[in-house]
């Protein structure tokens, strides 16, 4: 069995056990990923499966799309809601027009330092294992691409947008930083992967349909090489 298979993960699931499961509910050898989701987002993920893994490095460099929501008036250390919380201020006099202008500086080219909570290495470790153990190191910014910065409802606390990104972009960092440009502190409160380079949700299968998938169904919803 040769193919892609894109799967809605559901919250609390981590991309490592949606692929465990496949390998042995469906008693396939070899599958992966291409591109991590955390265990609180939902959405799409690219699952590899025969020959299929060999492309996993040109798979997980395409552009992603999210659905987002960043609530102001908290700063976490992990930039998400299960961090602990670092700071509080009041956001209650943050207007549309501020948020507006602060969403607009963060389209086209930017630098983002990567967040502590990421998989990226220092000196052979995780940065967050590091940071489970309350350690901090310095990260080097990189250059990433916000395509599209699109806000869909402004309730504050709450701002509900989309986002479409390069690879190597962290939402809940540019969370983060969008709540210090608006001097109210903020973090990441969901997010929602809706698109992975060509692929879509609507080409996906969710994990209640596939626990009870026979191989055979299993096969029809891969997409062939």
């Amino acid at each position: 069995m040769d193919g892609i298979l894109i799967v809605d993960k559901p919250r609390g699931m981590t991309s490592h056990d949606v692929v465990d499961f496949i390998r042995k509910h469906f008693k396939i050898k070899k599958a992966g990923h291409a591109g991590t989701l955390d265990p609180a987002v939902t959405g799409v993920l690219v699952i590899l499966i025969g020959k299929a893994t060999k492309r996993s490095f040109e798979l997980t460099s395409g552009d992603k799309e999210y659905e987002a929501t960043i609530t102001l008036g908290r700063k976490t250390d992990s930039g998400d809601a299960e961090g602990k919380v670092l700071s509080e201020s009041d956001a209650s006099k943050i207007t549309e027009e501020d948020v507006r202008h602060v969403f607009k500086s963060f389209e086209g080219e930017i630098e983002q330092v990567p967040p502590m909570v990421s998989a990226l290495r220092y000196k052979g470790k995780r940065l967050y294992e590091l940071a489970r153990k309350g350690k901090e190191v310095p990260r080097e910014p990189r250059k990433i691409h916000i395509k599209e910065l699109r806000i869909k409802k402004v309730e504050i606390p709450n701002i509900d947008f989309s986002v479409v990104c390069s690879k190597g972009t962290y939402i809940r960092k540019l969370c983060d930083d969008i709540g210090d440009k608006l001097g109210c502190n903020g973090y990441m409160s969901y997010l929602r992967r809706v698109r992975a380079g060509e692929f879509t949700l609507d080409k996906s299968v969710d994990m209640d349909k596939l626990k009870s998938f026979s191989r055979d169904e299993l096969e029809g919803y891969i997409l062939k090489e």
